[in-house]
């Protein structure tokens, strides 16, 4: 009997860790691809074989390199030794198939001409998916947002004017953010689990082991103290976001953080900030996270109301031309608020029949590549439409900015056509003006590859909130011995360590910093001191004895207003605004009262009053307020700082009106529906 009971209970239990194995799905988040998929995939199935655990998802922050036959080169900026095929070719002429679904963002080596193609996002290949300018999709039920390209004063405000074939200007303002596509992401007001973008968000270097990173990339010094490391633009998104993860590139090395968020309704939101490397030997290039899903939904991906009511909402915004266009905002005369009421997506998902699963509809646009004229020159790429664009538009009444360089794009008259071709111009930069796009290591000092594990269970997103997953897995010492080495790509060792650790160092580190603002004076600070009342529940805040990298204090923290300057060090660079314009003087007054009546972005944390430095860094704080230094602006209010000059013309203001569905929209309304249930089976 009692042997039956034991027997019984082991059965129990076992049937509980499958179900709630069920409500979990692994992630692995890879830093800059640079076109080596196989290697990549390879590392993945290593990691399988070895841990008995199965991946259902990767996700790439850029540098993705979707480089199909030897013309995309052209199309790509990286110097010319670096022009290489790699092996994304293989899986677009079908030779293999990614073993993965793969997400990934755009970075600034891209094949941009093959991406343009798929403004709003689409399939690349079989299996493998990127997310356009900027995008939202879900996955399994976790909600994935991301924003390609990195960011360029001087190229913000422009539209998306770049198309094949490419000069040597536009080969690289192409991959340039846009305040448009920024814009079209603030809109969104519902929770995102994981962000993407290649660019670090400006500051985040503040919200980690800052002195470790220096260790690391010495030459990140100036630009940290200077605080222009990063993208303003992103910084903008992560603090109106506030997405659980955030994952980055682009600086090739890898660096964690935690920003503590301050809500409107007082509860405090984090996000897990975790910056990765590029894919080589015996460096830290990825990470595997553990992420509770939606049991009810298949790992597979699915189209976000939200986002596809912000994209028809904000067609009328889109510019193509090299002109400077400004988004609306409080105080314009046109609609400025995008925030989608449920109503409105309930409407989209009755137009797409009930089911937003992506349909598996790829299809090749350029030839594939042919072993045997690889040395032969080739003429530049073509213009395409691609089918998917064209279906998506169709379903949303968008506009494709491939069909109206064409003049195939009904929703442009042909005035507004010429006049995007006389902006556009065709100037001619000179090698390495953008020198600061590219990121190169400043030595080969390789370190420890490190795959490692990250769970989400604290997460208070919707249903991620419910998972009371056992956490034990994570708690196993997994390793790879030297001798199960077969593969030339793996380092001498790979380690999996739960990531989390690092985490709670921060955590405790700020924790600490905290406890040394209790006394009756305050630090003084031009920034305003926020108290914290407890931390997210998802961490625990204890040091970890054996690992030091995290462990030392955070020394300080910026806030959200912090200037927001082009990461270029000339003027011409910075945002590019008249601040002799009446309108948009009108507009940033009724800004900056807007904000005014707004909570903080994010809660300071003063630093402990052990360290020598952090002392030396506080009574300089001290001194500056005594002189009388002002507090630093909002992100808005700097942007009246920047001198950059303007001609009249950027100074116009495309009129749009909000979109409304054309009559092809309506009488194809039911086609349409067929279209993407026929794409699907």
């Amino acid at each position: 009997m009692r042997r039956d009971c034991i027997a019984y209970i082991y059965t129990v239990q076992s049937i509980l860790n499958i179900l709630n194995y069920t409500l979990r799905m692994k992630i692995a988040v890879e830093g800059c691809c640079h076109g080596e998929l196989d290697k990549i995939y390879e590392t993945l199935e290593y990691i399988e074989k070895k841990n008995s655990i199965k991946i259902d998802l990767l996700l790439i922050c850029g540098d993705f390199q979707a480089v199909r036959n030897v013309a995309d080169l052209q199309c790509m900026a990286v110097p010319q030794h670096y022009q290489k095929l790699n092996t994304f070719y293989k899986y677009y002429s079908g030779e293999k198939k990614a073993p993965y679904l793969t997400v990934f963002i755009g970075g600034n080596h891209e094949a941009s001409n093959y991406l343009q193609e798929l403004p709003y996002g689409g399939w690349v290949a079989p299996n493998i998916y990127y997310m356009g300018y900027a995008g939202v999709i879900q996955v399994g039920g976790v909600r994935i947002g991301g924003l390609s390209g990195i960011f360029k004063g001087r190229d913000y405000n422009k539209g998306h004017f770049e198309h094949s074939p490419f000069n040597n200007e536009t080969k690289r303002t192409v991959y340039h953010v846009r305040s448009f596509d920024v814009f079209r992401l603030k809109q969104i007001s519902r929770p995102v689990d994981i962000f993407l973008s290649h660019d670090w968000p400006r500051g985040i270097y503040n919200f980690g082991n800052v002195n470790m990173l220096l260790k690391k990339k010495q030459y990140f010094r100036e630009e940290v103290e200077q605080d222009r490391l990063g993208s303003p633009a992103a910084k903008e998104l992560l603090f109106h976001i506030k997405p659980d993860y955030w994952f980055a590139a682009h600086l090739h090395v890898k660096f964690p953080a935690i920003v503590q968020h301050q809500s409107s309704d007082g509860n405090q939101k984090t996000t897990k900030f975790l910056s990765l490397d590029k894919c080589l030997p015996r460096r830290k290039f990825l990470q595997i996270l553990d992420v509770p899903h939606d049991a009810e939904k298949p790992i597979k991906i699915e189209l976000d109301p939200e986002w596809l009511v912000i994209l028809r909402s904000t067609n009328h915004l889109m510019n193509l031309t090299k002109m400077a266009r400004y988004m609306p905002g409080p105080g314009s005369s046109e609609r400025w608020d995008f925030t989608v009421k449920k109503e409105e997506m309930n409407k989209i998902l009755e137009d797409f029949g009930g089911d937003l699963s992506l349909p598996e509809n790829f299809e090749r646009t350029a030839p594939i590549h042919d072993p045997n004229q690889s040395k032969k020159k080739s003429g530049p790429p073509s213009l395409v439409i691609n089918p998917q664009t064209s279906l998506l538009c169709t379903m949303l009444d968008l506009t494709d900015p491939n069909a109206v360089f064409l003049g195939k794009d009904s929703h442009i008259k042909p005035e507004d056509l010429s006049a995007m071709e006389s902006a556009s111009g065709e100037s001619q930069a000179t090698e390495g003006e953008d020198e600061d796009d590219d990121v190169e290591d400043e030595e080969e000092t390789e370190y420890e590859s490190e795959p490692s594990f990250m769970s989400m269970s604290g997460s208070e997103r919707s249903f991620l909130s419910s998972s009371n997953a056992d956490e034990s897995f994570f708690s196993e010492n997994l390793n790879f011995s030297r001798d199960d080495q077969n593969a030339s790509y793996n380092p001498d060792e790979i380690s999996i360590s739960d990531e989390e650790d690092e985490f709670k160092e921060i955590m405790a580190a700020q924790r600490e910093a905290q406890k040394s603002d209790s006394s009756d004076e305050k630090l003084a600070s031009p920034l305003k001191n926020v108290n914290i009342d407890s931390e997210s529940s998802s961490l625990n805040t204890s040091l970890r004895s054996s690992e030091d990298e995290i462990a030392s204090p955070i020394k300080s923290i910026v806030s959200e207003g912090s200037k927001l300057a082009s990461p270029n060090k000339s003027l011409q660079d910075s945002y590019e605004l008249d601040e002799l314009d009446p309108e948009f003087l009108e507009m940033i007054a009724a800004q900056k009262k807007h904000q005014d009546l707004k909570s903080g972005g994010h809660i300071e944390i003063a630093a402990s009053n052990s360290d020598d430095e952090v002392e030396e860094i506080l009574k300089e704080q001290k001194l500056k307020k005594s002189k009388g230094i002002p507090e630093s602006a909002s992100p808005t209010e700097e942007l009246l700082d920047n001198k950059a000059s303007t001609d009249k013309s950027s100074q116009k203001r495309n009129e749009g009106t909000e979109c409304e569905e054309s009559p092809q929209t309506k009488r194809l309304k039911r086609r349409n529906q067929q279209l993407y249930t026929e794409s699907d089976s």
